[in-house]
């Protein structure tokens, strides 16, 4: 039997609850295959859990209480360890949080706003005032930083997502922000495209009716978990990893890629807007 280790009190949630899994695990003789043999996780995502670097799925959860005949303990505590928590980040997001730094690819819809990763500070700025507009300047200017701290997903050469993002072309024409700093913002998504570590394209305006008129996704795929469906509102967000609904949701985002122009124009169209702006004129809208 493994000699129980201490167990700090003081610990976050995660990290409580993922040494009391390893101590599991080490007491019942098993690897981390061995652990997750049956479940559609790999052994990284396990040992993850167990450093406290990543929160336990319901269904994993269930696997494992079954292989280590825990009556549901793990189960039972995994909603409570999913809620702690970590950072200024808004709580519904947090799962997709974790989950954007371990993703092997990223693929996203946005049709009202520039996706997180991609913002500018005044981009930022401007999103949050208007989403809270009696917050405190400092509270404002934590959530800004917190969401410029996710690009450094963008820094490592080793662990960079394949990063596809789709954007509806008024996001492009349609300022958000003063001339100058659009120009800014447009720049921000050209130099990611050009170091490769995004693939934009565009929907134009006047296209018709096409796929996911009504969401905001993102979908990323791993190599140690099943895929995901993050789905965003103003103050809400959701989760799903029901492979039916996954699926739903992957089908409709390939056939909103056929309808989107091409990487190349979509980036041709992006760099004239930029140029546009810094001269202090409006883009062209495509017709």
């Amino acid at each position: 039997m493994a000699r129980r280790k201490d167990l700090d009190g003081s610990m976050s949630a995660p990290t409580f609850y993922g040494k009391e899994l390893r101590w599991h695990r080490e007491a019942a003789g098993l690897s981390l295959e061995q652990l997750v043999k049956g479940s559609f996780y790999g052994k990284s995502y396990l040992s993850d859990i167990e450093r406290g670097e990543r929160r336990m799925p319901s269904d994993l959860s269930r696997h494992v209480d079954a292989v280590l005949g825990r009556n549901g303990f793990f189960e039972r505590n995994c909603e409570d360890v999913r809620k702690a928590r970590r950072g200024p980040h808004a709580s519904y997001f947090e799962k997709a949080l974790e989950a954007e730094w371990r993703a092997e690819t990223i693929e996203l819809w946005s049709p009202c706003i520039v996706p997180g990763l991609l913002q500018t500070v005044p981009y930022a700025r401007a999103l949050v005032r208007s989403a809270h507009p009696a917050a405190a300047d400092e509270w404002v200017e934590e959530k800004v930083q917190a969401r410029l701290a996710r690009a450094r997903l963008f820094e490592d050469d080793h662990s960079t997502p394949e990063y596809w993002e789709i954007l509806h072309e008024s996001l492009i024409t349609d300022a958000l922000l003063p001339p100058q700093e659009m120009a800014e913002q447009l720049d921000r998504i050209v130099g990611l495209t050009e170091r490769h570590r995004i693939t934009p394209q565009i929907i134009p305006r006047k296209c018709g009716a096409y796929p996911l008129m009504a969401a905001s996704i993102m979908i990323m795929t791993f190599p140690d978990a099943p895929p995901l469906v993050y789905t965003e509102a103003s103050y809400s967000g959701d989760t799903m990893d029901d492979p039916a609904l996954v699926k739903q949701y992957r089908k409709a985002y390939d056939r909103l890629r056929a309808v989107a122009l091409s990487p190349e124009a979509s980036l041709a169209k992006i760099k004239a807007a930029a140029v546009d702006y810094r001269k202090g004129e409006q883009p062209d809208r495509l017709e």
